[in-house]
């Protein structure tokens, strides 16, 4: 089996931060994103391979993943943003006939891959959602068989259900799968000005291959500021990490890295300070400081603050980008 990562997205909702970095490798609970992808992957022992489907700065990735990791990556470039689909049909060339594990780049789920791919069938990871016209969705007959795939339906009225698709899928027969991408695309059928992968996931099904659902408890979404503070608070709660810093109090559920200088300063739960900050006279609480950040006599909260950043004097949220500065 090998692994597609489709990671060529721009960050357009992560911006400005995505102006400087690929979104994967922004930080939660002191890993860029796709570490935990990559690390589940190669500790589980599930693939062979992993393709990376890439698109702006990918030498920052290519970097940090070869660094990282001793495993077989191939990278892709995705020269176009022609959705999921595409991204996915672009892998084409690195499989002949092995079993095919996509999971989407910017999002997390607390689950087993053995058992994923120990099924039979192909697979679809999802989970139960109030509002389905945000994602795709499925719907399965009395067995667990996935009958119909759904794009955004427009309303939670006409959905055909409420399991969305949360980007995890097993794939049993990649020739088939990449015959229906192909089928799409040499006939410009898009959804939403995209080829999308439920659209060939119908076609795969109208061929007679089987999917049965996978159902995701935890699935961490990491698109936006909101979501992968949620997301870093999650992995913090897990990890329980404890630091004590004289003249500081540092609370629970906190990530701090190397030659980071804390000085009389609250740290709060859900913080991630990477490595090289300086902290003093601050409070900082459910926020995420990249490297060399500066804060002085400020209180910051719900906040995304990227690389050398500096915050002197205030007390707000904030989303800033590298070298950024706020001061009185």
């Amino acid at each position: 089996m090998k692994a597609v990562i489709p990671v060529a997205g721009s960050g357009t909702r992560l911006r400005p931060h995505t102006l400087t970095k690929p979104k994967v490798l922004m930080t939660v609970a002191g890993k860029p994103m796709i570490y935990y992808i990559i690390e589940q992957l190669i500790r589980e022992q599930v693939v062979s391979e992993i393709i990376l489907i890439t698109g702006t700065m990918s030498d920052m990735l290519k970097k940090y993943l070869r660094k990282e990791f001793n495993f077989k990556f191939t990278f892709i470039n995705q020269e176009k943003p022609l959705g999921l689909g595409h991204a996915v049909y672009c892998s084409k060339p690195a499989f002949k006939d092995e079993n095919m594990l996509i999971i989407l780049g910017d999002t997390l789920f607390d689950v087993s891959l053995k058992e994923i791919c120990a099924s039979n069938f192909s697979v679809i990871g999802v989970k139960q959602v109030e509002d389905p016209k945000r994602f795709g969705v499925v719907e399965t007959d009395k067995d667990g068989f996935i009958t119909k795939f759904v794009e955004k339906p427009a309303s939670p009225e006409i959905s055909p259900s409420r399991n969305a698709i949360v980007g995890i899928y097993k794939i049993e027969n990649s020739k088939l799968l990449f015959e229906s991408l192909e089928y799409l695309i040499d006939r410009n059928i898009q959804t939403n000005n995209e080829f999308q992968l439920t659209d060939a996931l119908s076609k795969y099904l109208e061929s007679g291959e089987k999917l049965i659902t996978f159902q995701v408890d935890n699935w961490l979404d990491c698109g936006k500021k909101e979501t992968i503070l949620e997301t870093n608070a999650y992995l913090l709660r897990k990890m329980n990490l404890t630091y004590s810093i004289k003249g500081s109090l540092i609370n629970n559920y906190c990530y701090i890295g190397k030659d980071v200088k804390i000085i009389n300063s609250i740290i709060g739960n859900y913080v991630t300070i990477s490595d090289n900050c300086v902290i003093e006279n601050s409070i900082i609480v459910n926020s995420i400081l990249e490297k060399n950040c500066r804060i002085e006599n400020s209180i910051i909260m719900n906040s995304l603050l990227g690389e050398h950043s500096k915050v002197k004097g205030k007390r707000n949220e904030y989303s800033i980008g590298d070298f950024s500065e706020i001061e009185l």
